[in-house]
């Protein structure tokens, strides 16, 4: 690939060519015969062809071999993955101009082009003409746009054929469709592009402002003066003088010093019409502006010398000012916004990197920003000058990421070696970043830019070469692998450089010598966001071919002591090696890819990308079932395949790794052996495309059959479910393609059947929408696999069946391209519905094939099928999204139109929640989080049901007459009809809103009814969701009478409204039941449980909070209700109710003792609970109250009395401190009480009261007694489970008058505990 610094003996040369002649493959093109490719002046190196590509330079097979033939038998085995991809060749008229020019004798340096990474453009330029075309389409398809020169203009650029800068002309691309990056980067089309060409010697300017609008006319030009033309630079100060200088640089090679531009840029200017600004640096230091415009260019001279403008100075010991500096301009960032008045660029001069800022208006002026050394004396800034042996420090070339953040320098070195006095060039890569937080004004002297990291070493010991040759290099960045770079030289070489494993590889673009010389290199856009795609090439006679990222990967080699160019080699082993290639030419791979070469590109992001790991065990595997599969299809037999398949391994692998997996996608994505590359777009209206695809149908037939016969079929079903899945799916997406296809057949005979008439133009628009939406597929697998770029798009689409999928990611993502917002809306409706139409004929030939082998599938549980992915699911939205937005911003179109958008979305809504409900279950069934998705397929299946609704009761209110036929059908007639179809989506996909909506609007309650004995899904489906409606609505009496027919489900609905649940259970007889329900919503603590009917409606007061008299009619009302159930326990439920009716009353009591504060308005409004009336009492200090405290311990429950047993001891204290304990005492000494005298007086205590309530003979409880919480004696505490327990003689132990009335104490509540006959003063609390 490369040559050495040394040079050899010519007679050495002469024989290792001859001998390679004598070695050629009998089947390769003929070479021409060294004799005859001498060229007219003898160079150093004998019998050397003026063109061809890389070194060594020995006799090789021509690139015709290199090209595929169009009937070869295409095998995986073949590819050489190191080797570059033919993508495709020029347009006819450029191999017409070619021809044209051997017959006339044109040397071939008049020869020149280009590519333009931004639009995807590439350029040839041969005499006069400029051939422009874009480098991503297919050959037969490329619309090539030709420009000429005034026929005086190439007699004034006078080329000079010695010169490495053949060509001598600059050109720009200036894309006026967008001033802002574009995001869809398949759909990277231009439909308005400018061109800016420039001679380089003689500066002048030309200006096409639209080629794709004024082909054929002739540019606006701008020549330059003679005064300007012949600007040199002085070789230190950079002055200028009026007279051409030769100058010679430190090796003795001299060189012209004539002034000549080296770079040029243009921006399109935001708020013009077609009018673009641009920029050429000039080799005598100047900086040259050029406002381009249809109606002129005007010149001006923006900087005299930007040697000049360094903040540095220039004192680094080396020339300056010579021709090839200022080297390269580069736009900071490719894309900028419209509202952007400001463009940033770089300049590369010999020792610096400079930035610029150009105000794009109102007028346009040029400031610099920051210039930074990157050759100097500190070595972290760049390369060090003056180190040991560096005697000369070359920038040659800049280049800057789609960021603007990272700028890449190509740098050669002039070295000699000390210990061997030999000198050499070494070529490195300098990478420099912004430094983080670094402030951009105008003229910044910090530093701005930082080494990102060391600098790669590309070559370390290379051949002198002379400036002429350093100068023609140029660099281009963004390919894959990322970070790789590449290095054009003016001879025609090409070399990726790749850092890979802590080391620099280097991979040589190789082709032989009737390719020509490589003229240009770009990058295919990727069709991931924020990635590119491979290399690729435009060469100089053989078409484009593409790098693929596993070539640089596999075939990069570390840096050897050689040139880039192409002078000969001095290692006797690179004629040996040379010998041997030519003597296997036969076994060189042909570069058209076969079906099994799908996965060989560059498919994935990361690391190895497009290297498979693929074992020896599944190569085997695969081979046997191929050699299997082969001999049933010629005698039917499987006899022991499957023991054959076990053993090798085949059922080990699972998904798409699985070798009967990749046996079938072999089936559907084999490509055609007898479609080609030169037969064009016509290729696809031919019905064997057809035959194609239904011979692939009939092969995966037979190897259905091949697995069911030989019982694979039965161990992948019981043991690898997914694999057979998607083999099977295969065979849908194969049925699928072949209705796509019928489709576009039947798309393109009605458009044929149109032409001649007023819509022709109308139907070829239509037409195009699917065939966009084909070509976007297809470009997208081409970019993928590099080594598909030589096929056309729809082979591609219609070959690649396995990746159906891909039709819904390109709609997801290039929607805006095929559907342009810039059309009609006619247009806009007619191409959506164009593209739903194959959504749905995709999903429903999907389905009937599925129907029609169900008996093959395995068990679906947990499967997921392809059609159900994310993928899909968001294509089919974004077309649904953007109909719907149609359906709701043109209320202006006729009938007819709304009518067809309508019917297709309707079509395309079924498609879509089939895929959403299918993938929802498919994840529950694997038991994975489906929330997410749940909210996504409800989201999406109520805005389109919502909106076809809405669009339908349009269709009625508009009187919609292709439906009426001019009857007198009345509206609901007509919604009915209208809305059929409708209905029976929403029924399926559980659409109970527009359920409702239709069946309220029909005002059909027969429907109603049927429709929710028919939708019985979760939580009793359409008739919990009619429940809720009533509800919500306050039809109260229509919600109870639906529950005659639906008993069950409206019991379940009312468990939540229990208001009107016991009215429920009231008419089915369900007595106790209702007094429960009644029971429980007269305690409920919740707000609002008292429902008002749609008539009672208040907006200031819905659903007021109840009263206490609401809750006793109530606990009334249950308490009827349970004596009617005459249940076992009923009179157990009724003492409960007359309890709760007492606690009520209570709290109405305690409302008359409590003087008007806050507590009492809020006893008022709302029930307190049984602690919270207790503690009341306490707190209010009132001996009536303190006692009947104990009645509503009484009226709970056992568990409340447990629960609550430390607010009991507290209630026994306060009885406790209601009598004057003391008193007592010192009156029964004093005055001798008798034992009638002290049971009258102590009868009359609150303790032998409460007692009494709670421990007499008549006192009541609800379930157990006081005895079970509080013990009345401490001699009860013997009683085993109480011994825990305190009593209520401990508690009295420790009142303050217990040491000398403790026993008057104790016999108060001993003898109220048996009292049967005391007198209870009225106004206490009967004991009921």
């Amino acid at each position: 690939m490369f040559s050495p610094g040394l040079k050899r003996s010519k007679l050495s040369s002469r024989k290792e060519r001859n001998l390679g002649q004598n070695l050629r493959a009998p089947d390769s093109p003929a070479t021409p015969l060294t004799e005859n490719r001498k060229s007219a002046a003898e160079t150093s190196i004998a019998d050397r062809p003026n063109t061809g590509t890389p070194a060594p330079w020995a006799p090789r097979l021509s690139v015709l071999a290199r090209i595929p033939p169009a009937n070869k038998n295409d095998k995986g085995n073949e590819i050489d993955p190191i080797k570059p991809v033919f993508v495709g060749e020029f347009p006819q008229v450029i191999h017409d101009e070619q021809t044209s020019f051997l017959w006339r004798r044109v040397p071939a340096d008049v020869i020149s082009g280009g590519m333009d990474k931004g639009t995807c453009l590439s350029w040839i330029m041969c005499g006069n003409k400029i051939f422009i075309w874009s480098y991503l389409s297919f050959a037969a398809l490329k619309k090539c746009i030709t420009l000429e020169l005034p026929s005086d203009v190439l007699e004034n650029a006078d080329l000079g054929r010695n010169s490495y800068r053949h060509n001598n002309w600059l050109l720009s691309v200036v894309n006026w469709d967008s001033t802002s990056k574009v995001t869809n980067r398949v759909a990277k089309h231009c439909y308005s592009v400018g061109i800016v060409l420039c001679n380089q010697k003689t500066r002048a300017v030309f200006y096409w402002s639209d080629i794709l609008a004024d082909v054929g006319t002739f540019p606006v030009t701008s020549f330059a003066s003679s005064d300007e033309s012949l600007v040199t630079s002085s070789p230190i100060d950079g002055n200028t003088t009026p007279n051409r200088q030769k100058q010679c640089n430190r090796h003795g090679t001299s060189f012209t010093g004539s002034s000549s531009f080296n770079s040029l840029i243009a921006s399109a200017i935001p708020g013009t019409q077609n009018a673009c600004v641009a920029l050429a640096c000039c080799s005598s230091g100047e900086l040259w502006q050029f406002y381009c415009s249809p109606s002129g260019i005007q010149r001006n001279k923006v900087y005299q010398n930007i040697q000049n403008l360094s903040s540095q100075g220039t004192g680094i010991g080396q020339l300056v000012g010579s021709k090839g500096y200022p080297r390269s301009m580069m736009w900071r960032l490719p894309y900028f916004s419209v509202s952007d008045s400001n463009r940033q660029f770089f300049l590369l001069i010999d020792h610096e990197i400079q930035c610029f800022n150009i105000k794009l208006f109102p007028d346009l002026e040029v400031s610099k920003l920051w210039s930074q050394e990157i050759v100097g004396n500190d070595g972290d800034l760049g390369i060090k000058k003056d180190l040991a042996g560096q005697k000369q420090v070359w920038p040659l070339d800049l280049q800057v990421d789609d960021h603007g953040k990272v700028i890449t320098v190509l740098v050669a070195t002039f070295c000699k070696d000390r210990v061997s006095s030999s000198s050499y060039t070494q070529y490195s890569l300098l990478t420099m970043q912004y430094m983080s937080e670094v402030s951009i004004s105008s003229d910044v002297h910090e530093r701005v830019l930082e080494k990102k990291a060391p600098i790669q070493v590309i070559i370390p010991k290379a051949r002198i070469e002379d400036e002429d040759f350093l100068f023609s290099m140029r660099l281009r960045v963004g390919g894959k692998p990322s970070g790789s770079a590449i290095i054009l030289s003016g001879e025609g070489t090409a070399t990726v450089s790749h850092y890979y494993r802590n080391s620099t590889r280097l991979y040589q673009f190789d082709l032989p010598y009737d390719a020509g010389k490589v003229l240009d290199a770009s990058v295919l856009p990727s069709t991931d966001d924020g990635e590119d795609g491979a290399w690729v090439v435009l060469t100089e006679k053989a078409g484009i071919w593409a790098i693929p990222e596993k070539a640089v990967v596999l075939g990069g080699v570390e840096p050897p002591e050689r040139s880039l160019s192409r002078k000969g080699s001095s290692k006797e082993g690179s004629a040996q090696e040379e010998k041997r290639n030519l003597m296997f030419a036969g076994n060189i791979a042909p570069r058209r890819a076969s079906s099994d070469a799908w996965d060989a590109g560059d498919r994935q992001s990361t690391g190895m990308t497009g290297i498979t790991c693929r074992t020896a065990q599944d190569e085997e595997s695969e081979a046997l079932i191929g050699q299997f599969f082969h001999e049933f299809l010629i005698s039917g037999k499987v006899d022991g395949s499957l023991e054959n398949l076990k053993s090798s391994g085949a059922f080990e692998r699972d998904g798409e790794t699985n070798v009967f997996v990749r046996t079938s996608k072999s089936i559907v994505d084999t490509l055609a052996k007898h479609w080609t590359t030169t037969r064009g777009a016509e290729i696809v209206a031919m019905g064997i495309v057809s035959a194609q695809l239904l011979d692939k149908q009939q092969k995966h037939k037979k190897f259905l059959q091949f697995l069911a016969l030989s019982k694979c079929h039965e161990e992948l079903c019981s043991g690898k479910r997914h694999p057979l899945q998607i083999i099977l799916e295969h065979g849908e997406k194969l049925s699928a393609i072949i209705q796509l296809r019928e489709l576009q057949n039947l798309i393109s005979q009605n458009r044929s059947t149109g032409v001649g008439s007023t819509h022709s133009s109308f139907q070829n628009q239509v037409s195009g929408a699917l065939w966009d939406l084909i070509q976007l597929v297809g470009e997208k697998a081409r970019r993928n696999t590099v080594l598909l770029m030589d096929r056309d798009n729809a082979e591609v689409f219609y070959s690649k069946v396995s990746d159906l999928e891909q039709v819904f990611y390109c709609l997801e993502r290039n929607l805006e391209y095929i559907i342009s917002m810039e059309q009609p809306v006619g247009f806009q409706i007619r191409r959506a519905c164009k593209l739903s139409n194959a959504c749905v004929t995709i999903f429903r030939s999907a389905m009937d094939y599925k129907n029609e082998y169900h008996l093959w599938y395995p068990p679906p549980e947990g499967l997921t099928p392809w059609y159900c992915q994310l993928v899909v699911r968001n294509g089919l939205w974004s077309i649904a999204s953007f109909m719907l937005q149609l359906l709701k911003e043109t209320s202006e179109l006729d009938m007819s139109a709304k009518s067809e958008l309508y019917s297709h979305l309707e079509a395309l809504t079924e498609v879509l929640l089939e895929a959403s409900s299918g993938a929802i279950t498919s994840k529950m069934e694997r038991g994975e989080e489906h929330k997410g998705l749940l909210n996504e397929y409800w989201s999406r299946r109520d805005a389109l049901l919502d909106s076809l609704y809405q669009q339908v009761k349009w269709f009625v209110e508009a009187g919609y007459q292709d439906i009426t036929d001019g009857t007198e059908e009345n509206k609901e007639e007509i919604l009915r009809k209208l809305s059929s179809s409708l209905l029976s989506t929403a029924k399926r996909h559980e659409g109970y809103q527009t359920l409702w909506n239709i069946c309220c609007d029909l005002n059909d309650s027969g429907l109603l009814r049927n429709l929710m004995h028919e939708s019985m899904g979760p939580r009793c489906g359409f008739s919990f969701f009619v429940f809720k409606q009533l509800y919500k609505k306050k039809q109260f009496s229509k919600l109870l009478r639906l529950g005659e027919e639906f008993q069950e489900e409206l019991s379940i609905f009312l468990n939540h409204y229990r208001d009107l649940l016991w009215l429920h259970e009231v008419f089915l007889h369900q007595f106790s039941a209702a007094s429960e329900t009644l029971h429980v919503s007269a305690l409920s603590q919740d707000e609002g449980t008292i429902s008002t009917t749609e008539d009672e409606i208040d907006s200031d007061h819905v659903n007021p909070v109840p009263t206490l008299t609401d809750r006793r009619r109530l606990l009334n009302l249950s308490k009827i209700a349970a004596f009617a159930g005459k249940d076992a326990d009923s009179q157990t439920k009724v003492k409960r109710i007359e309890a709760d009716l007492k606690i009520l009353r209570f709290q109405e009591e305690i409302m008359e003792a409590l003087p008007t504060d806050d507590a009492k308005q809020r006893v008022e409004k709302q029930l307190l609970c049984p602690e919270e009336l207790i503690e009341l009492c306490l707190k209010s200090e009132s001996k009536e109250l303190a006692l009947q405290v104990f009645d509503v311990f009484a009226w709970t429950s056992s568990s409340f009395r447990k629960s609550h047993r430390n607010l009991l001891e507290e209630c026994w204290k306060n009885a406790a401190d209601q009598d004057p304990w003391s008193e007592l005492y010192q009156a029964s000494v004093t005055e001798g009480w008798s034992d009638e005298e002290t049971l009258q007086q102590l009868s009359q205590t609150m303790l032998f009261q409460a007692s009494n309530r709670c421990y007499g003979p008549e006192a009541e409880t609800i379930e157990d007694g006081f005895d079970e919480v509080l013990p009345l004696r401490q001699e009860n505490l013997e009683v085993p489970g109480l011994k825990d327990t305190r009593s209520v003689e401990a508690i009295l132990m420790q009142h303050r008058d217990f040491p000398y009335a403790g026993k008057l104490m104790l016999t108060a509540i001993m003898m109220g505990c048996i009292q049967d006959d005391v007198k209870i003063e009225e106004g206490l609390s009967p004991m009921v």
